[in-house]
């Protein structure tokens, strides 16, 4: 079992920046990171995903420009830093580790081996 712990969860306004940050246990190390969001009433969706050596990088279209991924695989660390934030990125946010060394470019979700337990994203307007 790898346990996932994310925090940097906040109360922001439009506009404003969060970073959020997942760690976990050495597994990460072998294995492709990913962020996910859900926000209420809506599907599970994919938002970033980097590769086991951190030179590649996926996000979904909607915040390419805005938000960054990047790993530390020393620290076993994993952040999503958001900027430029809006009321549409409230969700709850999801830390993943992905059973693949790259970035799958499709079902990524499927892939998933073991997920955080979620930290709360909320944009105003």
């Amino acid at each position: 079992q790898v346990e996932l712990v994310e925090s940097g969860g906040d109360s922001v306004q439009s506009g404003g920046s969060l970073r959020l940050s997942c760690a976990g246990s050495k597994y990460m190390k072998s294995n492709c990171m990913g962020w996910f969001r859900q926000a209420p009433g809506k599907e599970r969706e994919g938002v970033s995903c980097i590769s086991r050596t951190g030179d590649t990088r996926f996000y979904e279209d909607s915040v390419t420009e805005r938000f960054a991924t990047s790993r530390d695989n020393a620290k076993n660390s994993h952040v999503l830093e958001m900027d430029s934030l809006k009321p549409e990125d409230t969700a709850m946010y999801y830390c993943a580790v992905l059973g693949v060394p790259q970035c799958p470019t499709e079902n990524i979700e499927q892939l998933v081996i073991d997920w955080g337990q979620g930290t709360q994203v909320t944009v105003s307007s």
